[in-house]
């Protein structure tokens, strides 16, 4: 059963065997993100000097494709903030509390497509509305097709990436610290990294 008020954008790694031939029009359906072959990421500029990478493990959303006007296709998605995982456990635990995401009060971040542009050889540029605690503001985000596929089960795939930039201070994730040297400790601007692989959905599915 798919659940519309599901809010996830996704895109896939690309795969060598998938083909990049296949008609827009055949690839029209409802799609799940497939999380375990999907990734959600980050990077912020550090201290002024250096890049901290970091990633969301679980989220879930819906694509819907509309391959005879792909301008009209749409993407939901949902991010479960306290996923957040940099590798360092002092660092998640102060991202994922109330000086940034406030995971406990603000257990998830969403996002609903609005728009979609197609700018040609397969890139899209997808304009929604992201929600981070009670702030939902304009995301425009870069897209990639990257092809499509049956995997082994025999179920049809596609593939996307994708990449964004954020003003974290705009979501009010806007903590920060001055340094001795000039600057801040982290930087206002997040750069967001997309990969993900979406299953399409049977009719029964859907209905």
């Amino acid at each position: 059963m798919v659940h519309n008020d599901l809010i996830v954008v996704v895109s896939n790694r690309k795969d060598p065997h998938m083909s990049t031939d296949a008609s827009y029009t055949a690839l029209t359906g409802v799609y799940t993100i497939d999380p375990a072959h999907s990734t959600i990421g980050f990077s912020v500029r550090h201290a002024m000097i250096t890049n901290v990478r970091g990633r969301f493990g679980a989220f879930e959303g819906l694509v819907k494709l509309d391959g005879y006007q792909p301008t009209r296709s749409e993407a939901y998605l949902s991010v479960q903030t306290g996923s957040l995982d940099t590798g360092n456990l002092d660092r998640d635990t102060h991202l994922t509390g109330p000086d940034f995401f406030d995971a406990a009060t603000y257990p998830l971040m969403a996002f609903r497509s609005v728009s979609v542009a197609a700018c040609g050889d397969g890139q899209f540029r997808m304009t929604g509305l992201l929600r981070i605690k009670d702030v939902e503001l304009p995301l425009p985000i870069d897209l990639a097709f990257g092809g499509s596929a049956r995997d082994e089960q025999g179920r049809h795939r596609v593939g996307f990436s994708g990449t964004a930039t954020v003003r974290r201070s705009d979501w009010g994730l806007g903590w920060n610290t001055p340094l001795e040297t000039g600057g801040v400790l982290v930087s206002d601007r997040a750069k967001l990294s997309l990969d993900v692989s979406a299953v399409r959905l049977s009719r029964a599915d859907v209905s």
